[in-house]
């Protein structure tokens, strides 16, 4: 099983290495992937849905088995997790500069476009 992914995804990793730019700037590119935000908003979403999960049993008295608890606890403590670990990621400021980090943004700010002059014909 693990073979088997690893194959795909080194064909898929080609697949998407031929629709570069030829020049390679592909590989120069920095990352810009989200995890503390990422990890923080899917940990929140997980730990709602495991608050949904446990209504049920909680206050309807459907799906009152012991394990069906035992799952909802389960994914309450996965998203707390997640959680936890977006909240010390963007704490501790281990974000990368990249195309979404706000140290673009800062830089972006200084310059100011220069207007249009609408002339009249």
């Amino acid at each position: 099983s693990s073979f088997g992914f690893s194959v795909c995804a080194a064909s898929r990793s080609r697949q998407l290495s031929s629709l570069a730019a030829p020049s390679g700037l592909a590989t120069a590119m920095p990352c810009e992937c989200q995890w503390g935000l990422s990890s923080l908003i899917l940990g929140i979403v997980v730990i709602l849905a495991a608050g949904v999960f446990t209504f049920f049993p909680a206050f309807l008295g459907l799906f009152d088995y012991p394990w069906y608890i035992a799952l909802c606890w389960l994914w309450f403590g996965i998203g707390v997790t997640f959680t936890t670990i977006g909240v010390v990621y963007e704490c501790m400021g281990c974000q990368r500069a990249g195309r979404w980090h706000n140290a673009k943004a800062k830089e972006a700010e200084e310059d100011a476009p220069t207007p249009y002059i609408m002339i009249n014909a």
